[in-house]
């Protein structure tokens, strides 16, 4: 309802991840508006807190060194 939004907030570049969940009808209106905008702000979006965790793991492994392709690492064990 009030300003500045969530909607500002991700226009003006101030969110990189949005874990969005939902409760109630106004929540489910609200969020059709911010997923539209997090998308056109290519940001990760998940809605689920089980996803939220499965990215915070990811990005904790990233930072831990190298990141493989699945396929790379199926093709070395193939040859």
């Amino acid at each position: 309802e009030g300003r500045p939004h969530i909607v500002d907030l991700i226009k003006n570049d101030e969110i990189d991840f949005i874990v969005n969940t939902t409760e109630g009808k106004q929540a489910i209106a609200d969020s059709c508006e911010i997923r539209r905008t997090g998308l056109q702000h290519r940001l990760t979006y998940t809605t689920t807190m089980t996803g939220a965790r499965a990215m915070c793991r990811a990005m904790k492994q990233q930072s831990m060194g190298e990141v493989n392709r699945l396929q790379d690492l199926h093709k070395e064990l193939v040859l």
